[in-house]
């Protein structure tokens, strides 16, 4: 049996990136992007964006912190940038499952998707 080749609709343009997201959080891109001309891409020197922050924590904490990082054979910041990602990731998944969020709230990016992730493995499948 042949499919027909159907032409895709045409994405709508959109004054703001939020507007953007609340169409796609609505609809399917398989409406309106014909999947079957897709290629892989790859994009090596796109570098995920961090901001700097200052952050006062408890000393003893902080100590556990680096006792923890030290423990693992990682960065401190690193291991705290993992343990957020973890958090925020599982509030996340709990807000979906009670039903409680807005439709303004913000999604979690790929990158903390990743993070989180990242940090089920154990020490030593992480190299």
């Amino acid at each position: 049996m042949t499919r027909s080749k159907r032409t895709p609709k045409t994405v709508p343009a959109f004054k703001t990136e939020a507007e953007e997201r609340r169409f796609w959080e609505t609809h399917d891109t398989t409406a309106y992007v014909d999947w079957s001309a897709a290629k892989p891409a790859r994009f090596p020197n796109l570098k995920p964006s961090t901001e700097t922050i200052s952050l006062r924590l408890p000393a003893g904490l902080l100590a556990d912190l680096k006792a923890l990082a030290n423990k693992q054979d990682v960065p401190y910041q690193s291991l705290l940038k993992v343990f957020l990602a973890d958090r925020v990731a599982r509030e996340w998944r709990a807000s979906r499952v009670s039903g409680v969020r807005s439709h303004k709230a913000v999604q979690p990016t790929s990158r903390a998707r990743q993070i989180a992730k990242s940090s089920k493995r154990t020490p030593a499948a992480r190299g």
